[in-house]
């Protein structure tokens, strides 16, 4: 594993403040997407391309911590308390009361459970990227209308990151009963952003809940997501202020290109995340038939010196195993 340094934000202050005060409520967030996204549900996908512009629209049971720079706290979101056996195999979770879906309906744990069970014990002809995630589930229950119970076959000391996880959006569970793919071509949460359209190779566009749940938010009137695959080109868009901020990232030299043009008009946010980057050669042609030249390899590499060079052109700044640099672990 190898811990990479992420442009997170590249935002111009012309849209909002660096320093720290009451947030300025109104306005639109114009953020740049590098790709389409191949659909609308969360629980198939794997893509940012999706989850940027749709995450505004849903909400999650659980979630991390956004003012948690290293990622690791896990916090309620339509959770509002929650307790664990002592054996840790049973999970107790207090849904919130009064939060709506965009429809108007009221969301209880019976959606909470079929967006898990969704996720989990897909139906036929379903696809689910995270299932294997949650393999050691042995069932979701909702005994009343504010609590889930998840039921593990065994302790799993991830289970309560796996749930922050942000592809978990909670779904109507009268619309999956009828159809499970409904998901995949229409949006409707219980965010605090209504979907308003999506054109193909322009723009997604989200407007602000005004029944949301968490009162006094959002601060922003809307959003619009505007899809530009070329790097340069969305550089361009940010430096000539047609954007405000790009989620994903950037290679340090435009980057640095952003930070040379708008000055102090621009933030960088920087942290770690987790990344893995493997090389395979191909064991059936030779040398690399021979385990002595495949160790030999892997034991010349020096990764840590590697990693200054590779800081320069692309996101690699640390070495690191599994514990995070920055972190608890």
């Amino acid at each position: 594993m190898k811990t990479l340094l992420t442009v997170l934000a590249l935002v111009s202050l012309l849209a909002t403040s660096a320093v720290a005060q009451e947030p300025r409520r109104g306005g639109e967030l114009i953020f740049v997407v590098a790709a389409e996204p191949p659909s609308f549900d969360a629980h198939q996908e794997e893509t940012f391309a999706m989850l940027h512009p749709g995450a505004p629209q849903y909400n999650t049971l659980m979630r991390v911590d956004p003012t948690d720079r290293t990622g690791t706290k896990v916090i309620g979101d339509l959770a509002e308390s929650w307790t664990i056996s002592p054996d840790r195999r049973t999970y107790t979770f207090k849904v919130r009361k009064g939060v709506k879906f965009h429809d108007g309906s009221v969301m209880t744990s019976k959606d909470v459970k079929a967006s898990y069970d969704h996720i989990i014990f897909p139906p036929a002809a379903v696809v689910s990227s995270r299932q294997a995630t949650y393999g050691t589930v042995e069932s979701v229950e909702a005994p009343t209308p504010a609590t889930v119970v998840f039921r593990l076959k065994y302790p799993e000391a991830s289970f309560m990151t796996n749930l922050a996880q942000p592809w978990n959006w909670i779904y109507k569970a009268d619309i999956l009963a009828k159809d499970p793919n409904w998901y995949k071509k229409n949006v409707m949460g219980t965010g605090p952003f209504k979907f308003v359209e999506y054109v193909r190779g322009s723009h997604w566009v989200g407007t602000k809940n005004p029944d949301y749940w968490d009162k006094g938010k959002p601060y922003l009137d809307g959003f619009r997501a505007i899809f530009i695959s070329s790097a340069s080109a969305q550089v361009a868009a940010i430096r000539g202020e047609r954007a405000m901020i790009q989620f994903r990232s950037f290679t340090p030299a435009d980057r640095d290109t952003l930070v040379n043009a708008l000055g102090n008009k621009i933030t960088v946010q920087e942290s770690p995340w987790n990344c893995s980057i493997g090389v395979t050669p191909n064991e059936q042609r030779k040398p690399y038939d021979d385990k002595r030249v495949r160790r030999a390899l892997t034991l010349a590499l020096d990764r840590w010196e590697g990693s200054k060079a590779l800081s320069r052109i692309a996101l690699v700044k640390e070495v690191a195993g599994i514990q995070v640099p920055g972190t608890q672990w």
